[in-house]
């Protein structure tokens, strides 16, 4: 008979290996460092707050308080925005403070180390999600998200961190690493990302919190990467000649 112990773990194996087929199948880029290089965040950030406790109660508050933004209809538009998991949809949202469009075609050497480089970083998401298991928040109260068509899947998915966030914030940093003069907007604009997944119903605060520090730790990996800080000169370069600014800058 397997033990307790045996069967808990291959149960958060196999599910983190589905986390990473479906990331696989919705985005398809070719990471910087390999996934099992990157650190193990469970060794590192705490586990999120324990029901009950103070940091659960705040946890509670911020969901009732997503709710109530809700009937702002701009606010829930652009959580309703903010929660497609497409690379470029969060590249044109995150555009618009970079102040660049960027594409493929049109920017082809920011497109490159920004894509290669947010998959670099989103994947540590996978071993806490998978280690946790955390409920979401919708689930627990028995509440539709504002995404009730996918709440049945979504509910399979561990809620911590958030890999919504640690996409958004991963984006943020790299771009104030091309453009650190729109920095402070960048980053703005990612904050209130995070808080869409509030909002939405779909994560915790504290998942939230917890996932900015997380891509925080994947973007400093990120940096050892030779082949990275190649192709990021290459996109200041870029960005200094479309946005023609003075290249020696």
């Amino acid at each position: 008979m397997m033990s307790k112990s045996r069967l808990c773990g291959l149960t958060v194996a196999l599910v983190l290996i589905c986390l990473q087929q479906v990331a696989f199948a919705q985005d398809s880029y070719v990471p910087y460092i390999p996934e099992n290089e990157m650190p193990d965040v469970v060794q590192i950030v705490p586990a999120p707050p324990a029901d009950p406790s103070p940091g659960f109660d705040y946890d509670m508050i911020r969901y009732m308080w997503g709710k109530q933004q809700r009937r702002d209809s701009v606010r829930l538009a652009m959580a309703v925005r903010d929660a497609i998991w497409s690379m470029d949809t969060t590249l044109a949202i995150l555009g618009e403070p970079f102040g660049l469009t960027i594409s493929k075609e049109g920017t082809p050497a920011i497109y490159e180390v920004l894509t290669r480089g947010i998959t670099t970083i989103e994947v540590i998401r996978f071993r806490p999600k998978a280690h946790y298991f955390r409920i979401r928040p919708f689930a627990y109260f028995k509440e539709p998200s504002i995404f009730p068509q996918d709440d049945e899947w979504l509910a399979t998915e561990g809620s911590y961190p958030s890999g919504h966030t640690i996409r958004a914030w991963a984006c943020a940093l790299l771009m104030a690493q091309i453009n650190p003069d729109a920095a402070e907007a960048i980053f703005a604009r990612a904050w209130q990302s995070g808080e869409s997944r509030v909002i939405s119903g779909c994560h915790w605060q504290s998942d939230v919190d917890a996932s900015r520090p997380v891509a925080g730790i994947g973007y400093s990996r990120l940096q050892t990467s030779q082949e990275f800080q190649r192709d990021m000169v290459r996109a200041r370069s870029e960005f200094l000649r479309l946005t023609r600014k003075d290249l020696k800058r």
